[in-house]
């Protein structure tokens, strides 16, 4: 800390001495006649004219022999470097010599030309000031190690981590797909509320605030609007989509954060099957349009989304990895098994304990797959099949997870009324992730919706084609403040 100080001390005092000399040091725009990237795409061509270049960025780090300076400028397009002579820049020398750290933002006139060693770059004659860094940059060769401070520095992590500023440029291809996919299959783009009275769409513990102006509390959404969106579906619009953020608040791991982007869509007059097919369809394209390839290795699996995906009972595949039958077997039966694999369970309600023996058994199976069949109780939201026990639901699993959920929305009032009923008895016993009544969704299906599919998904589809923890993916993961 007392080497910052010091090196802040210096750039304080190049700072006032700029100043004094009457040198605006942030001025608030650049003269800038061409992007470093188009000098790089064009350079022979404006090397031939002999065009006089006047480009910005940041100084990345900078090099003398002699009467020669080397400054590797980037302004997050392209990098170039600057050649500063002697004795024909001297004034631009001498400002450089005398002014410039690395991390600063400068401005730079000249023209281009190819270095003996064959490197292209702009012969400086001219250089300005756009921004006084007082702070360094970090080592140039290792970049930040410390993995709290990357997370808190997210900035400069980015900065001079070129893998992860591609990583983000992919990430936002990821939505652009999605989104063009929706588009082209005459999904409508909606947005829906994310204060909510009660939360809805997904089981999780909410986060709490509170609304001044209606002196009500309320929640922050869990879901991307799926009982939103149901509404939609009665209001007669035939296929919806939003991709927004959710909140959900709970534990942290490498599949899961507190604030996340999920993107939820809904088609009137379809089913589960025809969702399956639809998600296929749009985790393919994502895979081949985003990363160019279909076969990843993630999480110590290998998978091909090209290959068949398989179907997955929910029941028959925990009993063929445990021998449990979920259909017969009591509470205790469960726990002793849990315990037997030192699998760790929290609660004692039935929808948990078979989500906990679910989850073990996930991790198993690679993929392609999708998980049908879930029992009712772990699915309040979706349709029964003729069996009564089990629902029309679907998750697809990859590298041991389920990336997305989705099921033929249930639409019978009554029937829906009595699975609230049956959350309502969860949340009474102290399961904090049970999901909330509603009675206004209850009304709106009172009047009527139609046969709906409806399918989730998010940021953990693109963490794991990426082989990377959720946290990793986010530009700004929230971190604890620095302790004073």
């Amino acid at each position: 800390m007392a080497f910052l100080e010091e090196l802040r001390a210096e750039r304080l005092k190049k700072l006032d001495n700029l100043k004094a000399s009457g040198v605006d040091v942030y001025p608030s725009i650049s003269r800038r006649t061409h992007e470093l990237s188009e000098v790089v795409r064009n350079f022979s061509k404006l090397e031939k004219d002999e065009v006089q270049v006047i480009v910005a960025g940041r100084v990345m780090s900078s090099r003398g022999q002699g009467a020669l300076i080397f400054i590797d400028l980037y302004d997050g397009s392209a990098k170039i470097q600057g050649v500063i002579k002697l004795p024909e820049a001297e004034k631009a020398h001498t400002f450089y010599t005398n002014y410039v750290d690395t991390g600063d933002f400068i401005e730079v006139t000249g023209t281009l030309f190819v270095t003996k060693s064959g490197q292209e770059s702009v012969l400086v004659n001219d250089i300005s000031m756009l921004s006084k860094a007082l702070l360094p940059l970090p080592d140039k060769y290792h970049g930040l190690q410390d993995e709290e401070l990357r997370m808190r520095e997210r900035y400069l992590d980015i900065l001079t981590n070129p893998e992860l500023r591609e990583l983000f440029e992919k990430k936002s291809k990821f939505w652009d797909v999605v989104r063009e996919f929706l588009k082209e299959k005459k999904f409508l783009e909606v947005d829906t509320p994310t204060l909510e009275v009660t939360t809805g769409g997904a089981e999780a513990r909410p986060f709490a605030t509170h609304h001044n102006d209606f002196d009500l509390d309320v929640f922050m959404r869990i879901s991307v609007g799926e009982l939103w969106q149901k509404r939609l579906m009665a209001a007669g619009f035939p296929r919806t989509f939003e991709i927004g953020r959710v909140y959900r608040n709970e534990g942290s791991s490498p599949e899961h954060v507190q604030e996340f982007t999920n993107c939820e869509f809904y088609i009137a007059y379809a089913d589960y099957e025809q969702g399956m097919a639809l998600v296929e369809e749009l985790y393919k394209k994502i895979a081949t349009e985003v990363f160019g390839t279909t076969t990843f290795t993630t999480r110590g699996h290998t998978f091909d989304l090209s290959q068949t995906w398989k179907k997955i009972d929910y029941a028959d595949e925990i009993f063929h990895q445990t021998k449990i039958d979920i259909k017969k077997a009591s509470d205790e039966e469960i726990k002793n098994k849990l315990q037997e694999l030192k699998v760790k369970y929290d609660g004692t309600n039935r929808e948990r304990l078979m989500d906990t023996l679910w989850k073990h058994c996930r991790k198993n199976i690679s993929g392609p797959a999708f998980l049908i069949n879930h029992p009712t109780l772990v699915a309040p939201l979706a349709k029964k099949n003729k069996d009564g026990e089990t629902a029309q639901t679907f998750q697809p699993i990859l590298a041991g997870s389920e990336i997305g959920k989705g099921y033929s929305e249930l639409n019978d009032p009554i029937d829906q009324k009595s699975r609230f009923d049956k959350q309502q008895e969860l949340l009474a016993g102290g399961d904090e992730e049970a999901m909330m009544a509603d009675d206004s969704f209850i009304e709106m299906l009172e009047h009527g919706m139609p046969p709906v599919c409806g399918f989730g998904f998010g940021e953990r589809l693109f963490a794991f084609l990426s082989d990377k923890p959720i946290r990793e993916v986010h530009m700004f993961p929230l971190v604890k403040p620095k302790e004073s």
